[in-house]
């Protein structure tokens, strides 16, 4: 069974939920959702603990910087998302996608390579394990909208917002 560490850390748009395979975050989601992330780490792991820990993380501090200054503070940061590799190869196309900039889902999947698998990468981007970090809020339609996002369409206004207009400082 594998044997994960969870805290929590209080943002200005709700508590969050973080996991840690040893300093390594592997799980990063808002608490009032605990099905889908115990569903994704039930999906990749099987049977997994979930052990508290208390004491802040790089991940804290990461997430400190990212609401009070913005740009992108995880870079240095061990992250490890699990997925297929259509899965990774979407996921690290969001993690270089600049801070403060919005992409849509076409060109998501151009980027990644598909051109065609609009729907797989929007689909993947859905399936992001590790929000902010792993930054699947600045996808959004190609007509502008905000699209879905697991966190709620606010969350993802207030992230787009706010990454925006740190971005102006």
């Amino acid at each position: 069974m594998k044997r994960l560490q969870m805290t929590t850390y209080r943002s200005p748009i709700g508590k969050m939920d973080i996991v840690l395979d040893g300093e390594t975050l592997v799980g990063l989601d808002f608490s009032d959702n605990p099905q889908r992330l115990c569903g994704q780490l039930s999906r990749r792991y099987g049977d997994f603990e979930l052990h508290r820990r208390n004491e802040t993380t790089p991940v804290h501090a990461a997430l400190d910087v990212y609401f009070s200054r913005g740009g992108d503070p995880f870079l240095g940061l061990k992250l490890e998302p699990g997925g297929t590799a259509f899965q990774r190869r979407v996921w690290g196309e969001l993690r270089g996608t600049r801070f403060g900039s919005t992409i849509d889902y076409t060109t998501l999947a151009r980027r990644v390579g598909n051109p065609r698998a609009v729907r797989a990468a929007a689909s993947s981007n859905a399936r992001n394990p590790i929000a902010i970090a792993v930054p699947c809020h600045r996808v959004i339609g190609r007509d502008g909208t905000l699209r879905g996002y697991a966190g709620g369409i606010e969350r993802k206004r207030w992230l787009i917002d706010h990454e925006q207009r740190t971005q102006r400082r």
